[in-house]
Formats: C-alpha cells, structure tokens, sequence
C-alpha cells in the first residue's frame, strides 16, 4: 500500500498536500534528505553527463573530427541516453527508499504526470510572446512560412543530425536531468521555491562552461600544447555568454517546472529557444547576425551553431555534407542571404521586442498557473 494515500478526485496525493503546506510554512515533518544531498546529487548527474565527452576519444572535439560529425553525434548521443538512465536510477532509488513515495507520487515530482497540454500550450505560447520579434523576423521578413511543411519538419529533426541534436537529445536530455531529476530531489530536501529557482539553474550553467576546454581543444594547432591568446580570448567571451544565457532560461525552466509541473512544457519550451536561438539585438532584419552566431548556449548548440551559420553564409562543410557525400536537408529556417529591405521593417522588429518583453513579464505568471504545480511561491 502506498505511504500516502491518493486522492484520485482532485488528481494529487497527499504528498503534494504536505509539500503545499511547507512551503506556506505550516509544520510538516522533517525533509527526507539533506539540501547537501540534493546539491551533491546534481552536481554526480553534471559530471556523468560531461565528463564522457572528454574521456572517450570518439566522443571527444579535435581539430580533426568536429562535434559536429555524424559519428561523434550518435556516440555522444548513445552516451547521453546512458547518462540519463544512471541519473533516473539513482534519483528513484532515493525518492522511493530514502522519500518513501509511491510510484505516483515519483510520477508526480518527476513532472511524467499528469499530462496537461493545455499547460504545454500555455508554456509554449508565453515563449512565442517573448519571441515575437524573431518569429516576425523568421516567418515574415525571411517568409519560413512557405516552407512549412511535415517533411520540412522531418527533415529538421529526424534526417540531420545537428537539427536531431539540438532539437530532440538535448532538450529532454537536459530537462530530464537538471530540472525532472534534479528538482525533485530539492523537493524531497523541502528547499524553499525561490532557492531552487535561482540555484538549480547555476548547475545548469555550469554544466555549460565545458564547451570553453572543447573549443579550446578543437583549435589547438597540431604539435602544440596550447591555442594562441586570441582563441583564449574568444573561447572566454563565449563561455561567459553561455553561462549568463543558459542561467538565465534555467531560472524560467525551473520556475515553469514548479508551477507546472509538467516536464513535457519545459523540454518544448526548451526545444522551441533552441529552434529560435539567440535574438537580434543589433542590426538591421534581413542580415545576418554573425557578431554572435556560433555562441547559442548549450549542451548542444542550438539554431546558430558555427557549421549552420557558415552552411548559410556559404562557407565551413559542416554536416552540409553528409557521410553520403550527399548534400544533406537544412535543420533550420534561413535567410537566402542579406536582403536590400526598407528601415520600416527593421524598426517594426524592435518593437515587437519591447512589447514582446512586456507581454512575457505581464502573462508569466498567468500562463503557468496549473492545479499540476509542484510548489506555491505565495
């Protein structure tokens, strides 16, 4: 018989119950595990998730074999998955041994259930608010709406390995393992919903700043031990971009977790940035921004990467060519070049920037109300 029993009318243990009057400070037991477990939990699930991609050599970043071959794609995907599987085993073990909780309520913390869409849709839409500038700039300015399609979309995520890469693996991979598993452990530790807000997403961060040894690696000439200054230079700029950026959307990812909790809206709303990747803030639309294409934060890039953005400009292989030697499908949605366009569209997109940035901190908190949620920030 489980530890709490369920009330199946309203949809939530009386787990849910307990962790709702924590944190509206009423007294409830003891937390199961101490905050430092939780912590030291996470930071074992960001070193088996990383550390593969240095140890192997088939998954490792040299100046001869890119992150961005077929083969080192699959392999660290293969890696990842297993990664994932030993991070779930570990945090079921402790919320069903040390936390006592009945395989509803692990459902439950880990955000598999209940399945809300509707949550989905409201997750998503919030983004796309946040986003309206680039997605006018996307589907109108550089008309992506012509080529919407099912097997444009087949071709993206399933037929290119970087689009599979950046669109499907890393999103519910990192989901899974810095916001599902990572989160239910601080709240079987009963830390309080700001501090997971705001300290979870550091690990996130951090789990980042790796890309700095790869890029480094992968531009060390060969017989030397060493980049030059200029490339230690640049891989710096880059990594506290990542980190800043990646901090930033863990903050929204988890407090969308908490509110939600629904795992399935944070790895869509996490696919949907990559998609998106990182927006103009500078320029004219139409142009590509190349000052800082190829610093799109994460595990794995996203929608700007370095081979996608020379793929478009013209220049670098990439997976342009793929183990075929066939011309492979683009992943994403491109401008075919720089565009001779009025100033009138430009100022248009600005605009939709700054209202979009004022739709998305009036309706946060509207469009991630849920009866699903995991903890009240009240």
């Amino acid at each position: 018989m489980a530890p709490y029993p369920v009330d199946f009318s309203r949809g939530s243990s009386t787990l849910f119950e307990k962790l709702r009057d924590y944190y509206t400070k009423q007294d409830v037991p003891a937390p199961s595990i101490a905050p430092q477990t939780a912590l030291l939990c996470a930071a074992l699930y960001t070193l088996v998730y990383v550390a593969p991609f240095y140890l192997s050599p088939t998954l490792r970043s040299t100046p001869n074999q890119s992150r961005d071959a077929p083969a080192v794609i699959r392999a660290r995907v293969r890696a990842v998955a297993l990664s994932c599987l030993f991070s779930t085993v570990v945090t079921v073990y402790v919320l069903a041994i040390h936390g006592q909780k009945s395989p509803r309520d692990i459902a439950r913390l880990l955000g598999f259930w209940p399945i809300d869409f509707v949550d989905v849709a409201r997750v998503l839409g919030l983004v796309a608010i946040l986003f309206a500038g680039p997605l006018y700039e996307t589907f109108i300015v550089n008309s992506a709406w012509r080529q919407l399609s099912i097997s444009t979309l087949k071709a993206g995520l399933y037929e290119n390995w970087i689009g599979y890469r950046n669109l499907v693996v890393a999103p519910a991979s990192e989901e899974l393992v810095f916001r599902s598993l990572t989160i239910s452990l601080y709240l079987l530790a009963k830390v309080n919903p700001p501090h997971i807000v705001f300290i979870t997403p550091l690990i996130f961060g951090l789990a980042h700043v790796h890309h700095l040894v790869e890029f480094l690696q992968s531009r060390t000439p060969p017989g030397h031990r060493g980049p030059p200054l200029p490339v230690w230079i640049n891989g710096l700029i880059r990594t506290l971009f990542q980190f800043t950026y990646t901090s930033l959307f863990g903050f929204f990812a988890a407090f969308v977790y908490l509110r939600t909790g629904n795992v399935y809206a944070v790895t869509l709303a996490h696919t949907f940035c990559n998609w998106m990747g990182v927006p103009r803030v500078w320029g004219r639309v139409g142009q590509f921004a190349a000052d800082y294409e190829g610093i799109t934060p994460d595990v794995a890039q996203g929608k700007r990467d370095e081979d996608a953005g020379a793929a478009a400009k013209g220049g670098g292989d990439g997976l342009t060519q793929g183990e075929d030697g066939q011309e492979s499908k683009a992943s994403y949605v491109r401008a075919a070049g720089p565009q001779n366009l009025g100033v009138g569209w430009t100022v248009v997109y600005y605009a939709l920037m700054l209202m979009g940035s004022y739709g998305f901190y009036r309706m946060l908190w509207p469009l991630t109300e849920s009866l699903n949620s995991l903890a009240s920030f009240s």
